[in-house]
């Protein structure tokens, strides 16, 4: 088989993110593997379009990228669409945890991070160290994982403002995968009020439900 490409560094690019056709029958153990796999990133072309296939240790993720292929291909079905948290759905203490915090650092923004172990399948909630904070600005540091820690939620408020992902917020996820939250209206009785997506691939994704169990506000 023809190498993709004769330079070293973009050979090894393209290996970190395969492309693979899909067979019109049977199965293809390249896919197979990639869905299986522990951590990977990869791309589907089938007859009804592209799927970006991505795995975390706490995420499964096949999701379509593209319209269906107008020209002939003899190719099979990307197949159908899925989300699947691996780690479980985050008990809701710790979201009623986050939301006192954020509450009692009011009028000023806030973040929090959801954290998992995948050796011991627990999670846990870490408030970062916060640089600056006022009533609509907000600079905090990502937390370093130690080895076997993922983050899952990147967590962060607009104190009684509404809740909005900001242009900031879209450079800041861009190259991320990682569910991100946004509360507002802390201030509010029947506040807070969310805006929710799943970063991924460079995507911004709705989240079909909240993260969080017992959790049966929107996502």
């Amino acid at each position: 088989m023809s190498m993709l490409a004769d330079d070293p560094t973009a050979a090894a690019l393209l290996a970190v993110v395969p492309c693979y056709p899909v067979p019109s029958s049977g199965r293809s153990p390249a896919l197979d593997a990639l869905r299986a796999s522990r951590a990977g990133h990869g791309l589907a072309i089938g007859t009804d379009g592209v799927m970006l296939i991505l795995r975390r240790p706490w995420l499964a993720l096949d999701v379509p990228i593209t319209q269906p292929i107008p020209a002939h291909l003899p190719y099979g079905s990307i197949g159908v669409s899925r989300a699947e948290l691996r780690c479980g759905r985050i008990p809701r203490r710790h979201l009623d945890h986050i939301i006192d915090k954020l509450r009692a650092a009011l009028p000023n923004e806030a973040a929090a991070f959801v954290l998992w172990n995948e050796a011991t399948r627990e999670f846990a909630v870490e408030f970062p160290v916060v640089d600056e904070a006022t009533p609509s600005r907000l600079v905090y540091r990502s937390p370093i994982l130690e080895r076997g820690w993922h983050m899952v939620c990147d967590i962060h408020s607009h104190g009684s403002g509404p809740a909005f992902f900001s242009a900031t917020d879209d450079s800041d996820d861009a190259h991320a995968t990682k569910i991100s939250l946004v509360f507002g209206r802390l201030n509010q009785i029947d506040g807070p009020t969310r805006a929710s997506r799943l970063c991924a691939g460079g995507l911004f994704l709705p989240l079909p439900r909240s993260p969080f169990a017992e959790d049966f506000d929107a996502a």
